[in-house]
């Protein structure tokens, strides 16, 4: 049987609810069990129990919450099995997520207080600038989607202005145009800026439709609460975080760039409010019990990882001369392959080296960018997948030569 817990209600709210079955081989299986289920003594989670008295109860979760008020073993009982986040990445059911810290170094100078507010706008003048060309070069090295998380209804309506400023063409009145919309509820006393973007469950509808598929113009959400639990955009790769969260909820929200896509490498948290501390805080709960994995790879690791993977793909261009593709012109790039690709073969299983290597570079150096060590060797890694996209492209059944294609275009 499958069922709502919400069927589980008695005609009053505070009475008991009837028994329904006696029997002791039935089993109840939970999915989401970090939600309603800790309301033991008047909610229901008491009136399932008072419905299904012998029942055994099972429970899934990826993110057990663990509080005086609401901790899912004692409801449900101890662990039966673990799959944690690196488990998860090991099997290829998640995609790894990155983490970099973007928040602001700020210590206040009394006596330049005075100063603040005429000196604010130019001190700032730069911020929204950054931020969207920050997306942009994720775009330019992968396909996907981003969201954007602000703290309040307002911050997300006024950044959405900023950006509109700065990239007209991203714009629309219409929610089945534009490459940028925001997903928030209100109410009819919100300012009138914010009524055109406040949604009721059926206006939801045609935005998440877009942002879900990959071929859809719309690349940019930018959402308070929406969307940050239970739905699933696959090919959503960038979030950037400018809200307070902690515990399973910030768990919760940055597992939405964690999907299998494609040749999607992983996700990337950009943290502009300082979450390092609750990101630590968090994984605490959802390893001290006999998970082993790490929630996220430090900006700076995936870094150091794509220099070594760039490392290895120079060892295997040594001596060669590519300049050509930097400075020369585009007629000139594709007489520079063929000499590249005689020099591969004549080394020691030098083809399958070089198309593992480059593959491992170019996973790593989507992790990494928009950093400025990744942007440096932006092209000489697609040198490398040009050469790498044809010779798989000679041996059909090695590779993916499309994939690799698409990516060496990119």
């Amino acid at each position: 049987m499958f069922t709502t817990i919400h069927k589980f209600f008695p005609e009053e709210k505070g009475d008991r609810h009837p028994t329904l079955s006696e029997r002791h081989n039935i089993v109840v299986i939970a999915d989401e069990a970090h939600r309603s289920r800790y309301d033991v003594i008047d909610g229901f989670a008491r009136y399932l129990r008072d419905a299904l008295p012998h029942a055994s109860f099972i429970g899934f979760t990826g993110t057990p919450i663990e509080q005086a008020d609401a901790n899912t073993r004692a409801v449900f009982g101890d662990y039966i099995g673990i799959s944690d986040i690196r488990r998860a990445v090991e099997d290829g059911a998640t995609a790894p997520i990155s983490y970099e810290s973007r928040s602001a170094k700020l210590a206040l100078d009394e006596t330049e207080r005075p100063k603040i507010d005429p000196q604010f706008e130019v001190v700032t003048e730069g911020e929204a600038v950054e931020r969207v060309e920050h997306v942009e070069k994720r775009f330019e090295v992968m396909d996907g989607k981003a969201m954007v998380v602000g703290m309040s209804r307002c911050i997300c309506v006024e950044r959405s202005n900023e950006i509109v400023k700065l990239r007209s063409q991203w714009a629309s009145e219409n929610d089945g145009n534009g490459a940028m919309n925001i997903v928030m509820t209100g109410s009819a006393s919100d300012p009138p800026d914010r009524q055109r973007h406040i949604r009721s469950k059926p206006r939801r509808e045609a935005p998440a439709n877009r942002l879900r598929n990959p071929n859809d113009p719309f690349k940019l959400v930018i959402v308070r609460d929406m969307w940050l639990t239970g739905f699933d955009a696959p090919s959503l790769h960038t979030m950037d975080v400018d809200k307070p969260m902690r515990g399973h909820g910030l768990m919760q929200a940055i597992a939405r760039v964690n999907r299998v896509f494609r040749d999607k490498p992983g996700g990337l948290v950009v943290d502009y409010l300082g979450l390092a501390h609750e990101l630590k805080a968090a994984l605490a709960t959802y390893t001290e019990s006999g998970g082993t994995g790490r929630t996220a790879l430090d900006r700076q690791e995936a870094v150091a990882l794509m220099l070594e993977k760039y490392e290895v793909c120079c060892a295997l261009f040594h001596g060669f001369d590519r300049g050509t593709w930097v400075s020369g012109t585009p007629q000139e790039w594709p007489a520079l392959l063929p000499v590249a690709q005689e020099d591969i073969p004549a080394q020691e299983n030098g083809k399958d080296r070089c198309i593992r290597a480059v593959r491992e570079l170019s996973r790593a150096f989507a992790l990494a960018v928009p950093h400025d060590k990744a942007l440096r060797i932006r092209d000489d890694v697609a040198f490398f997948q040009a050469v790498a996209a044809v010779l798989a492209k000679r041996a059909p059944g090695e590779a993916r030569p499309e994939e690799e294609l698409d990516r060496a275009v990119r």
